[in-house]
């Protein structure tokens, strides 16, 4: 049960449940229809810890966190359907997942009558682009254009105004309190790094040893401050190990400011080396620039990070790559040279264009 124009719905729900960088990635498109829409409300479905991510929300956008340990199954998702649609009184259902949660949603959202759309995330067009043979070597279109096509099949229109979510602050930058603890405000002809060496797949994870190379040449330039973040036991200690032997490095993972205190910190540096991961849409969605390494996956995928420039990524042309579009796939070579193969050089070179 669809609606495509004259969309007169008042109380709108959207849905999406991971991962970080789908979600953070929707942010933009989201506070788009918002503000194009100021007579309408809107209702972002999502878990706990991705909540922290909408920051200076519009006014008439309400996030909803929800622990799905509590709707389990059929008869869970359809309390959870019930539930919205009383307490919010939704009437149109926008679904940016398209996952059996989601679809269930749907059905029964159907069911009560409230229409709906979903995202079109081109999976039969991926996996032409990542098969072993014959690849259809295209860019497809961008998870973000994605989102943005949703809402106008739903037949809501957009603004154009998403700059960052720190717009509304002083100087466009989230407040120097929110990450005092790990480092004082930026001083005049400091530069600041930030990189984010980590992904959750070995296949989008450029090599420590090559990136020792980058890291000890930036630590070598005055006025430098380089903010390595990581999450984990095993990623603070490796931080750790740079930290000892390069006195400009700070260790974020052992910091703890919170999605709001990193997004702030992040608002303040003046480029980000990060992988095909999360941390490249948070620095999109504080208009930082960022220099991406891409391994196992590509930008074709749809997944570079909004306002980010494909001459920001650093990959290497293969036969094989693609392989994978979330870089998850053993590699089929088993030396994983997409990764190995780009010198810190390259990568260096990239961040002081």
């Amino acid at each position: 049960m669809q609606r495509n124009k004259g969309n007169k719905s008042k109380n709108i729900l959207i849905a999406r449940f991971s991962a970080l960088g789908d979600i953070a990635m929707t942010i933009p498109t989201v506070y788009n229809a918002c503000r194009a829409n100021p007579d309408r409300h809107f209702y972002f479905l999502t878990r706990h810890h991705p909540a922290s991510l909408f920051i200076n929300a519009p006014e008439n956008l309400t996030v909803v966190g929800v622990d799905l340990e509590n709707y389990k199954g059929i008869a869970g998702i359809y309390r959870l359907a019930s539930s919205l649609k009383v307490r919010y009184g939704i009437d149109y259902f926008i679904d940016l997942h398209d996952v059996l949660r989601t679809k269930l949603l749907r059905t029964f959202f159907t069911l009560k009558g409230i229409a709906w759309r979903k995202i079109n995330k081109g999976r039969k067009e991926k996996a032409r682009l990542t098969r072993r043979k014959n690849k259809h070597l295209l860019p497809l279109p961008t998870t973000i254009s994605r989102y943005d096509d949703t809402f106008r099949r739903a037949g809501i229109t957009l603004a154009d105004t998403f700059s960052s979510i720190f717009s509304n602050m002083p100087g466009g930058k989230g407040a120097p309190a929110a990450f005092s603890s790990v480092a004082p405000p930026k001083k005049a002809g400091e530069h600041w790094l930030a990189i984010a060496p980590f992904a959750k797949h070995r296949g989008k994870v450029y090599p420590l040893e090559l990136l020792d190379k980058v890291v000890e040449h930036f630590n070598s330039k005055p006025g430098e401050r380089i903010f390595v973040f990581g999450f984990g036991k095993n990623e603070e200690e490796a931080i750790d190990s740079m930290c000892r032997r390069y006195p400009s490095v700070v260790n974020m993972a052992k910091a703890r400011l919170g999605l709001p205190g990193e997004l702030a910190l992040l608002s303040h540096c003046d480029a980000m080396l990060s992988m095909d991961s999360f941390n490249m849409h948070l620095a999109s969605l504080v208009g930082l620039r960022a220099v991406s390494v891409w391994g196992a996956t590509h930008p074709y995928t749809g997944f570079l990070g909004r306002g980010q420039k494909e001459e920001d990524t650093v990959q290497l042309d293969m036969t094989c790559r693609p392989c994978s579009v979330f870089g998850d796939k053993p590699c089929i070579r088993g030396d994983y040279h997409c990764l190995w193969g780009i010198t810190p050089r390259v990568i260096i070179q990239k961040i002081e264009d």
